[in-house]
């Protein structure tokens, strides 16, 4: 099987998270600065086989689109121009990164590893790739 990748895209840096090859466990990968990440992405799918990229999508908390909707949707169409065989998949991203500060702030990491800039980053990728899995999980099992 191959991975789903998932990306928490922001204006400075994206966050990237990957699944196993049997695609159950969901787990950060790495940031990368935004203007970057089409170049990692090519490095790395060059290297290993992933079947598509859950792309998180921003709403506000009314279900509508937030201020950076916008930029996302421009990023998944550059995104499908450099990778157009590989399926992206936007996926309600709200409050992974709240999450995934909370989740930094109860683990064992040293102080000055829990304030690395781009940790909340890639854990909220892996918390929006952990959530994409359960909903799929969930719809192909009523």
């Amino acid at each position: 099987m191959s991975r789903i990748m998932a990306i928490d895209w922001g204006r400075k840096r994206c966050g990237l998270a990957v699944t196993d090859p049997e695609q159950i466990i969901a787990s950060p990968l790495t940031t990368v600065d935004t203007n970057r990440c089409v170049a990692f992405l090519k490095q790395y799918l060059s290297k290993e086989k992933v079947e598509k990229i859950v792309l998180g999508y921003p709403k506000d908390l009314k279900n509508t689109q937030s201020a950076t909707t916008l930029q996302v949707e421009q990023f998944q169409n550059i995104l499908q121009g450099h990778f157009p065989a590989l399926s992206i998949i936007r996926f309600d991203e709200r409050f992974t990164s709240k999450m995934a500060a909370f989740s930094i702030s109860q683990s064992n990491l040293p102080k000055h590893k829990k304030q690395q800039k781009g940790l909340i980053d890639k854990v909220s990728a892996a918390i929006l790739l952990q959530d994409y899995l359960k909903a799929k999980k969930s719809i192909s099992n009523p």
